[in-house]
């Protein structure tokens, strides 16, 4: 005897006109792909528009399965072109447009400033991809951390040494090993400029043609233009790089915005961008932020 057939209710046809709709898939689906030579356990989105105005629903199950084709590979452009190719072809007449979103956080174990010791920092990434009558659109978001040290805050802090070095030694004979105590000592060096944990946010439209993702280079070229990328495991002389680095880079959200649009400006692969950077604030109770665009509307 032949297996009945099991209904399938999403197919019936409507009788009356119904709307399109944009998107009509599922979020959250976890899945484990490769980035950057890295696993990355990512959750993803994927759906297609509903455009036939009489079905009442698409093939969720099609979608998933077409999933399976990117889990535990090397996640390229071309494959997943070809993920919403067989998004569109399982849903013929029925839809126009496909997306693909996957999000996750990359781990990557970074060196020390001097000493030999590393350890992991986790990146937020996010793919966003579109494939319609119009191509294969593609959208890469990363996040990083560094350290900003305010420059105004750092003109006060010499103010104040100045000062206190002019009070210190009026009337006394400068003597060389007197100064170098003085300077090596907290009543010398008695103000310091407020730093803090900053944050940008870049929003990359890659060409769509890339045949594997730079991502790691476009991080580290980010992190280069500022300067003071956030560290992991230190010794004490990684530490004292640090301060060193961030004495020699001192930003306001304005010079970071800007540094990081002249590197990602002289990036291969990128159609344009938006970034935005975000200090968030020691001295006050609220953030400093900037944003910057290149060929993004």
């Amino acid at each position: 005897m032949n297996a009945p057939t099991l209904p399938d209710i999403a197919m019936q046809i409507s009788t009356q006109t119904q709307p399109a709709l944009d998107f009509v898939g599922m979020q959250q689906i976890a899945l484990p792909v490769q980035l950057a030579g890295t696993p990355l356990a990512c959750r993803v989105d994927a759906g297609v528009s509903l455009d036939d105005a009489s079905a009442r629903g698409i093939h969720m199950s099609r979608l998933y399965l077409a999933l399976q084709d990117l889990e535990h590979q090397p996640l390229t452009l071309p494959a997943v072109q070809q993920v919403l190719r067989q998004f569109l072809d399982s849903h013929a007449g029925l839809a126009q447009r496909a997306y693909l979103n996957l999000r996750g956080e990359l781990l990557l174990k970074r060196p020390a400033l001097i000493s030999p010791l590393a350890g992991w920092k986790a990146y937020p990434v996010a793919l966003n991809t579109r494939l319609d009558a119009r191509g294969f659109h593609v959208e890469l978001q990363l996040t990083l951390g560094y350290s900003s040290t305010c420059p105004c805050s750092a003109a006060l802090a010499r103010q104040l040494i100045q000062q206190r070095f002019i009070n210190d030694f009026a009337g006394k004979s400068l003597d060389h090993a007197d100064i170098l105590d003085w300077l090596g000592s907290s009543e010398g060096i008695l103000a310091t400029p407020h730093s803090q944990r900053s944050e940008a946010r870049l929003q990359l439209r890659l060409d769509p043609t890339l045949q594997e993702l730079p991502l790691l280079h476009w991080l580290d070229s980010a992190e280069a233009a500022l300067g003071t990328a956030l560290q992991t495991a230190v010794k004490r002389a990684d530490e004292q790089a640090f301060a060193l680095a961030n004495g020699q880079n001192l930003m306001f959200c304005e010079d970071a915005a800007r540094r990081l649009h002249r590197a990602l400006r002289a990036q291969n692969g990128l159609l344009g961008f938006a970034l935005e950077v975000v200090h968030a604030e020691s001295l006050h109770a609220h953030d400093a932020a900037a944003q910057g665009s290149w060929n993004w509307r």
